[in-house]
Formats: C-alpha cells, structure tokens, sequence
C-alpha cells in the first residue's frame, strides 16, 4: 500500500495462503492485503504467554506503565494521516473523520495513562479498637476483548489503554475485516515499549471459535465485548462458567428528540453529526427521530435541505462525507429496511439514486408510526426515520419504548424540560442539544440490553481491577 508513508506500520503483512485473512477496500473492492489467522491452538498458548507477562508487568510502578503508554500516545499521533489512511482503505469511512477516530482512540490512552496512577484505595474506620481496615485496588490478570469493524482504533484502545494502565495483560480480537488498523496500533505499542507478550492481536475470520477460547480459558479474568446484543448474551452465557467479569457495549435504539422550543438549526446539525457519521454504522447514532408536531415541517424542510448536501464516494476523495456500507450484507439489511418500512406505510422524501459497489444513498421517511419495524431495530445505515409527538408524557413513553438503553439525544431550551426528560429517558448517556457525546473522561455505556459497565473516565479504570480488603488485626 502505497498510500502509507511508515511501511513499517505494516510489517505484520503477508503473503497469501490457507492461513490468512484477505483484506479488502469496501469502496473499491481491490485486495488490500492477507495478515495471518491464528487458530485455537495458538490462541491458548498465547493466554498462557500473556499470564506469565502479566506478572511483570504488574509488578511495575504505574508511573512506569505511563511512560511507555505516553510514548505509545505520542507514536499514533505522529502516525496520524497514516493510520487514518489505513482506517479508510479498510473500513471506509471519509478519511477526515478517520483522523478524528485515530485522535479520539489516542486519547483514551493519554487518559488512562495518568488515571492508572490513581488507583486508589481506603482506610476504614475499624470496627474494634484493635483492628485496622484498609483496601487495594489490584489488576484482574489476563483481560479480552472482542471488538467490531466499525471504529476499528478507538474500541480497541478504549479497552487496551484501561486494562495495561491497571496492570493487565491484553488480548484483542479485532473484526476480520478491520485487522489492519488493530496491528498497526499494536506496532506502535511495541516501538513505545510496551511489551508483546503484553498486548497481543488475534486475527480469524472464525469468530465463534476464538470467543469459545476466550470466554473458558481458566487464565482469562475478563472479557470486554462490543457487539451485537444477540452475541453478548451468549458471550456473557459463557463465561459465567468460570465467572469472568465483563464489560458489555451493545446495542443501540437511539431517539433523537426535537422539542417545539428547539433551536431548530441546531438540531439539524446535530442530528446531520449523529446519524451520518460513519454512514449510520454506530451504536449510539440517532435511530429513529421524534419531532414536535408544531415544528416537524420545519425540521423536516431543512433536515432534508442538509442530508441533500453530503457527498457520497470513496473516503479519500475530497469532501466526501458519506463512505460505503461494510459489506453487501450491510447494503442489503438498509435497502430492505426501507422497502418494508414504505410497505408499512413510510413515506420516502429523499431521492435514492442506485450506485455501485456498497454505496448507499441517505434516506428520509416521514409518516412513520411507532409500531413499525423500523422504529423497532437498530439500522445501522444512512436512514432516518421521522416520527410525530405532541407531549412530553406522549414521548417519554414511545421514546423508552424499547429493550435498548444505550443512548439519546434531545434538543430544547426549557431548563425544567431539559432536567425533566434528561432524568426520564431510560438511557445510560443523553446528549442534550448536542449530537456527538463520545469522550475519554466520561463514562460510556448503556443500561438495560444496551450492555453492562462503563469505558472511559474514572470508572472505565475500574472495570479492570479487584478490590482486596485486608483487616489488621491486635493492634493494641
């Protein structure tokens, strides 16, 4: 790949045979290159590897784990236009936004680098007068994870940076058809320092059979999935066998919400940022849209006027803003969500011209009811679909009607309506006139069957160490 200045970023290519993985350019279909696959058997030996490197690295002070994970930080953003390039062969999404992916992963390691130096514990008030009561926070061992294709460098570090700031050793299993980003990641790791043994990447295209590995492997203390709900469960399922902990980030039925006393300009940005991005393939991108019946024209007008203005193409060209869908499966799922949601009785207001390859067009339908199946599933596609709502009661209801909880958006300028819906909305995150909410020093997760634990701020530290209660007993 000529396109990437540091050829050593991609050391880890190789040639093809029965044991690699193909790679492919989602908007060109053109073979990008074959990384090697690692069976079950390599795995296991990989854990016992990361078990006994997990000592070590414990053992060192968490200034010292900062050090290497600061120059790891330092590394991606030197690397920037490379990794992000790298991201949009792969993946597709527009190479600007690709670069503010690469940022955004960087910056959970920057943040997890210092927190890793506040892994506080207590000292209790003891019960008796010769007894003295304190705790420590120490790493859980081994940590896993499993991530998807669609933020391929920021699931991954949103996971790794916690988990070696703590102490851990890390294993990552990154999406089959995203492994490029997750092994130049982890060649920065190696030139900042931190170990291999350490930080490890398991690429297959046999999903079922690592995660078989991962969840009931003795050695393995946590397991950190983002996914699909339907194989959250069952990863979750499994590794009550052995107890593991696990953080869960599933999936998403987003409202977006707009108010008759919104600010109608800015609701339109906002909802543009967060359905669009990355060409609707996110968990927590608006899913299904609730407008005032007193301002829906309106919102509507300059809703489409906005979406009628994106650019669709390849995400190296100039001022793109709409990238391919992953795969044509993912086509396939968008294009029959709309029929059945015009068969339903949608209305269809946005013109959607037929390209080639995985393109898709953004759509908007309006006359949408709430019973209907596109309000229902998560899209994960360019489509917006419009419903109508004439009270906050009337909202509340049809917005949390739903086994997802994961994250909401609503746009108003009343302070006792803001407090009101933002304390209602059966949600782990709510962005409140705002439609991009993701950042390191805040704590991201859902509730309900959105997922269980939190990444990022002080709490994504916590998902990675054990609490020890020690007693100190005849103190006289």
């Amino acid at each position: 790949m000529e396109q990437i200045k540091n050829q050593s970023l991609l050391s880890f290519l190789s040639e093809p045979d029965c044991h690699t993985l193909k790679v492919t350019n989602p908007a060109t279909m053109d073979v990008l290159g074959y990384v090697k696959t690692t069976t079950s058997e390599q795995l296991c030996d990989m854990i016992e590897t990361a078990h006994l490197a997990q000592k070590s690295w414990a053992s060192l002070t968490a200034k010292e784990r900062a050090a290497k994970l600061n120059h790891w930080f330092q590394l991606i953003i030197e690397n920037q236009d490379d990794l992000a390039r790298l991201m949009t062969l792969e993946q597709g999404k527009p190479f600007a936004e690709a670069k503010g992916e690469v940022l955004y992963g960087a910056s959970f390691i920057e943040w997890f680098a210092e927190e890793g130096k506040r892994a506080y514990g207590d000292s209790i008030p003891g019960h008796t007068s010769d007894r003295r009561i304190i705790t420590i926070k120490q790493p859980v061992g081994v940590a896993c994870a499993i991530t998807p294709w669609n933020f391929p460098i920021a699931m991954i570090t949103r996971k790794a940076a916690p988990a070696l700031a703590a102490g851990c050793s890390f294993i990552v299993k990154p999406s089959e058809l995203t492994p490029l980003s997750a092994l130049a990641t982890a060649q920065l790791a190696y030139q900042a320092g931190i170990p291999k043994e350490v930080l490890q990447v398991v690429c297959s295209s046999n999903a079922k059979s690592i995660g078989d590995t991962f969840t009931h492997h003795p050695l393995i203390r946590k397991l950190s999935f983002t996914g699909s709900t339907r194989v959250g469960k069952l990863l979750m399922a499994q590794c009550a066998d052995t107890v593991k902990r696990t953080s869960m980030e599933l999936g998403g039925n987003a409202p977006f919400i707009v108010f008759d006393d919104a600010d109608i300009d800015s609701a339109v940005q906002g909802a543009i940022a967060s359905k669009f991005r990355n060409a609707g393939q996110t968990c927590v991108c608006a899913n299904r849209f609730y407008v005032h019946s007193k301002v829906h024209d309106e919102f509507v007008l300059k809703f489409r006027a906005a979406v009628a203005g994106l650019k669709i193409g390849n995400g190296l060209e100039d001022g793109v803003a709409l990238g391919p869908m992953i795969n044509q499966a993912a086509k396939d799922k968008v294009d029959n969500i709309i029929q059945y949601a015009c068969e339903q009785g949608a209305t269809l207001i946005t013109e959607q011209k037929q390209h080639d390859g995985l393109f898709v067009s953004p759509a908007i339908l309006v006359d949408v009811e709430q019973h209907m199946d596109i309000v229902q599933e998560e899209i994960f596609g360019p489509v917006a679909p419009i419903l109508r709502f004439n009270s906050d009661e009337e909202l509340i209801e049809m917005a949390n009607d739903t086994p997802y909880g994961l994250a909401s958006y609503f746009y108003s300028q009343n302070i006792n309506r803001i407090w009101n819906v933002a304390e209602a909305l059966d949600y782990g995150m709510v962005g409140i006139n705002e439609g991009i909410i993701s950042t390191e020093v805040a704590p991201f997760g859902g509730v309900k069957e959105s997922g269980i634990g939190r990444e990022g701020a002080k709490q994504g530290l916590d998902e990675y160490l054990d609490i020890k209660y020690m007693c100190f007993g005849g103190i006289a």
